[in-house]
């Protein structure tokens, strides 16, 4: 399977935007905590990243795409 870590991008595209678990935490709804075992994921059920896209105005998805192009790529 591959890997790609998308729980760091999220983690470091809220740093980036100044805003923290916390916050996402809110917002999603869910306890802190989930947002922390999150940042510790490989994967991530589409409907979450999409919620998570549009509150962080990012698109992971392009992320992950480009992602298997470069795997593809080598």
């Amino acid at each position: 399977m591959n890997e790609f870590p998308i729980g760091t991008l999220i983690r470091k595209e809220l740093k980036s935007k100044g805003l923290t678990a916390a916050w996402l935490a809110e917002q999603i709804p869910c306890d802190r905590s989930n947002i922390y075992n999150i940042f510790k994921r490989n994967d991530i059920n589409s409907s979450l990243l999409q919620r998570i896209s549009v509150l962080l105005e990012h698109d992971f998805f392009a992320d992950l795409s480009e992602s298997l192009c470069l795997k593809e790529a080598v």
